[in-house]
């Protein structure tokens, strides 16, 4: 039997094409996805990037799917969340073939079920990687048959729906799509709106010639926050590869954290919907459950990972849930990620009064952080365990494990210790009132690690 743990990840399945992924194989993931929602939905819907493998492999999985009895709705090119979309009007499960902001030889497989609820190790990942290594049974009876539909259009006109722009300033934004989908959707989106859009590398390119497709990392968006302060924009905007992710970046030319943008949108939904629940995962700053409660909305907090966001906002109801990824999740969009439709929020509420990006965002940005730092280590366990031990039982400490280590201190600084999932890495985020006081914190905690 092959051994899929190297691919099968927490929410998805992503390898190197070639070497760990090919067309044999995703052609039985896509039978044993079929399988699997046999009992729920007569269709898959199946979306593609911009890679070179993506329509190939887009096919072959077609091929698996329409080879246990079930039909295809192909939507050809698109962004994981006009996947998600496709998977919520069309009441269908779906797969989107990417691997996000990963380098070119990378691909991968997003699947969800229908309306766009997510299949993760434990809501069926497991059981299609059980049911591929064991080796899929065939199926006797009639082929599916695949279907092309055009979905831009319907995806666009949606989201342009649930924020209304119309009463907006003129704004000059600047868009970095990375080579990525965002060059695909954003003409359509913002087609009509009161924005001057200044493009950048939106042409769909596979092998990233300009920069990688990951906005998170700050090299990739030296180039965004020049052509801001060169066009003299209102704001930039960067998506990653598959475009469900995006990165604001002020009039300046400085970004705006995923948090602060959290705490925007989350006044925004709350005004249409007084007293609702939002829920932002341990890693956003705590200003996010304060500004919610300031508005009268209730703050959920959550573990990492889209998965566990998407599964709490069905059990509390909630409106919106951010992540410190500049994931961004709406019950209006089938609770799924949606970087598109946070952005138009921020710009909305940035056209609707006259001062620049960087001040209306000031209100939402209350502390100070180290953003994600990642440490290479022997042994996760053994280096957790020693940053615990030396906080524990100390005077004011509170300490909890729901997601890795998280230490609030006296005083209000915090920092969570969290190790990867799969590479010898623990990942630190710190929080504090300055930025003395986040790096005296951070060497603090990193000398304990890395020791």
């Amino acid at each position: 039997m092959p051994d899929l743990s190297g691919i099968v990840k927490a929410y998805d399945i992503r390898g190197v094409v070639g070497e760990q992924l090919d067309a044999a194989l995703v052609r039985d993931f896509g039978a044993a996805f079929a399988l699997l929602i046999k009992p729920e939905a007569p269709a898959v819907v199946i979306g593609h990037d911009m890679r070179d493998s993506s329509p190939d492999l887009a096919a072959a999985f077609a091929d698996g799917v329409t080879s246990q009895g079930l039909d295809v709705v192909s939507i050809g090119l698109a962004s994981t969340d006009q996947l998600y979309f496709a998977s919520g009007s069309l009441n269908l499960p779906g797969a989107m073939f990417t691997a996000s902001h990963n380098p070119a030889k990378y691909n991968g497989i997003k699947m969800c079920r229908a309306g766009a609820s997510p299949v993760g190790q434990d809501t069926g990942l497991a059981e299609i990687r059980d049911t591929v290594e064991q080796g899929v049974p065939a199926f006797d009876g009639q082929r599916g048959t695949v279907s092309e539909r055009d979905v831009l259009s319907d995806y666009a006109a949606y989201l342009r729906n649930l924020v209304d722009l119309s009463g907006s300033r003129p704004l000059k934004v600047v868009v970095d799509a990375g080579n990525g989908m965002g060059g695909h959707t954003v003409p359509t989106v913002f087609d009509g709106l009161p924005i001057d859009v200044v493009p950048m590398y939106f042409e769909l390119d596979g092998t990233f010639p300009n920069h990688e497709a990951n906005p998170l990392d700050p090299a990739n968006i030296v180039d965004l926050q020049a052509k801001v302060r060169e066009v003299g924009a209102d704001a930039g905007l960067a998506f990653d590869g598959d475009a469900d992710r995006c990165f604001v970046v002020d009039e300046r030319g400085e970004p705006v954290s995923p948090s602060a943008i959290t705490a925007l949108v989350a006044v925004r939904e709350l005004a249409k919907e007084p007293g609702g629940t939002v829920i932002h995962n341990l890693i956003t700053s705590k200003g996010v459950p304060e500004i919610v409660s300031e508005h009268g909305g209730k703050p959920v907090r959550t573990r990492v990972g889209h998965s566990f966001i998407k599964a709490e906002m069905a059990r509390t109801g909630a409106i919106f849930g951010g992540e410190h990824s500049a994931h961004y999740y709406f019950r209006d969009f089938w609770r799924a990620d949606t970087g598109m439709l946070a952005a138009l929020h921020v710009l909305a509420a940035l056209g609707e009064q006259n001062g620049p990006l960087s001040a209306l965002t000031q209100d939402f940005s209350r502390y100070a952080a180290s953003g994600e730092i990642n440490s290479t280590v022997g042994d996760q366990v053994a280096r957790m365990l020693a940053v615990k031990d030396a906080y524990a039982g100390k005077s004011g400490v509170e300490i909890d494990e729901l997601d890795g280590l998280t230490v609030q201190l006296p005083g209000g600084a915090w920092f969570n210790l969290r190790p990867s999932n799969t590479e010898p890495l623990l990942r630190l985020n710190v929080e504090a009132a300055d930025r003395a006081a986040v790096e005296a914190l951070t060497a603090e905690v990193l000398a304990l690690v890395r020791a």
